[in-house]
């Protein structure tokens, strides 16, 4: 079947760059040598690689094989080893407890029902106690059309992290408009949202959505007011 991103990613130069995505970057302190990361639809490599040189052992999942041949040039290149898995989101198994860390950058090409059994996907393969780590563009970003779908339906919003991941600690939520420059395909000033939150320890006690201070450990107050209120 024909994919949209081989033809995206068939050019000589990365279209999102080699360099990690910044916030990812800036979540540095959360990470530690030997962890198991995913990193989900990673297309060309570059938040896997970076997480393969901080010595994390990762696997990069995409449906792309132009852009997995990117990313395993870009790992050769940087002297690191990383995991590549071609496959389709919507029917990949989620190998259960399997990783200490996901990263979703950007995965956000999703309608809804694929993004609530993308977000299952995570829980699932998620140790107890493991990290999501997570960026995406807001629904003020289709007045940029500097990156991202342009459906309003498959773009982030604060409300609908709080929901989806109610039953996680969510250990930091922001919402901000920055200039991001990442390549063609992330180029200019855009309308994003980070999150990072935890997978419970115990699933059966749920876990506050967000607790007050607006830190890289918490979150801001402005979202901690709203609460949980499912997905």
């Amino acid at each position: 079947m024909e994919n949209s991103w081989d033809d995206r990613f068939n050019r000589e130069d990365y279209l999102f760059g080699t360099e990690p995505n910044a916030f990812l970057a800036s979540q540095a302190f959360r990470l530690k040598t030997g962890m198991r990361a995913l990193a989900v639809a990673d297309g060309e490599g570059r938040n896997g690689v970076w997480l393969a040189e901080r010595g994390l052992d990762v696997v990069s999942v995409d449906s792309s094989t132009v852009g997995l041949a990117k990313a395993r040039a870009l790992a050769l290149d940087r002297g690191v080893n990383l995991q590549t898995v071609q496959a389709d989101l919507a029917e990949w198994e989620w190998e259960p407890e399997a990783f200490d860390v996901v990263v979703a950058i950007f995965v956000q090409f999703a309608p809804p029902e694929l993004r609530k059994k993308m977000f299952a996907g995570f829980h699932t393969c998620l140790k107890p106690g493991g990290l999501l780590i997570m960026q995406g563009y807001r629904t003020e970003q289709l007045r940029y059309g500097t990156g991202g779908p342009p459906h309003v339906d498959h773009l982030y919003t604060a409300d609908l992290l709080i929901r989806s991941f109610a039953h996680w600690e969510i250990r930091y939520l922001q919402e901000h408009d920055s200039l991001i420059e990442e390549g063609a395909g992330h180029a200019g000033m855009s309308a994003l949202i980070d999150l990072v939150a935890e997978k419970a320890m115990h699933d059966s006690l749920p876990i506050p959505a967000a607790h007050a201070i607006g830190t890289q450990q918490d979150v801001a107050p402005s979202f901690a007011a709203r609460g949980p209120s499912g997905y």
